[in-house]
């Protein structure tokens, strides 16, 4: 039986760990710290029972069980050896193998005939403005890590981001112009 690939958020518990022991609840933490919670749905929940899924297929083991005054117990987890392979497997599966993952906007996109070419402008406007908030946002991340000094392979995530960002700003610019233009013809009018 071929064992199930590793989640996004599998993939980010793993690293943390390759970097040294800690526990999930400080795992949820860095993450959001980190702003990968841009990348990888992470709650607290979701992230235990992932730690719990990796101890049971031996990707992970508890080292020890501590307790801070009233707080409850938090398990202590660090990466095997197995769990080290698999997290390579699983990152050098994801950077060399393309995968459509059916993201919403092109649904939405191509269904767009369904409005008025006037709202279709409105709404494609409004994505680009929140778009460029985010790359705002990336910037500022950018500035940040650099000024840290941390090596550029630690965030080629973000550099790939605000890229990306950048493509779709060109791309829905683009559509805006042609539909304003009417290089892209719109009849608001159903035929039946």
């Amino acid at each position: 039986m071929t064992p199930t690939p590793l989640t996004p958020l599998a993939v980010a518990a793993l690293a943390l760990l390759a970097e040294g022991p800690t526990h999930p609840y400080e795992m949820y933490q860095t993450l959001v710290q980190r702003s990968e919670d841009r990348l990888v749905k992470v709650r607290p929940g979701s992230l235990y029972h992932t730690v719990d899924r990796m101890a049971g297929n031996g990707l992970v083991r508890a080292t020890g069980t501590e307790r801070e005054g009233n707080r409850p117990e938090r398990t202590t987890y660090e990466i095997t050896a197995e769990g080290t392979q698999a997290l390579r497997e699983r990152i050098a599966d994801i950077i060399g193998t393309p995968v459509n993952e059916y993201p919403e906007f092109p649904v939405g996109l191509g269904e767009s005939n369904n409005l008025s070419a006037e709202t279709v402008v409105a709404l494609l406007r409004q994505r680009v403005s929140h778009i460029r908030e985010d790359i705002g946002t990336l910037d500022e991340a950018i500035r940040k890590l650099m000024d840290k000094g941390l090596p550029a392979r630690y965030w080629m995530d973000v550099r790939y981001l605000r890229a990306m960002a950048e493509a779709d700003v060109a791309t829905l610019e683009a559509l805006i112009d042609d539909l304003v233009s009417g290089e892209i013809p719109w009849d608001d009018q159903k035929q039946h």
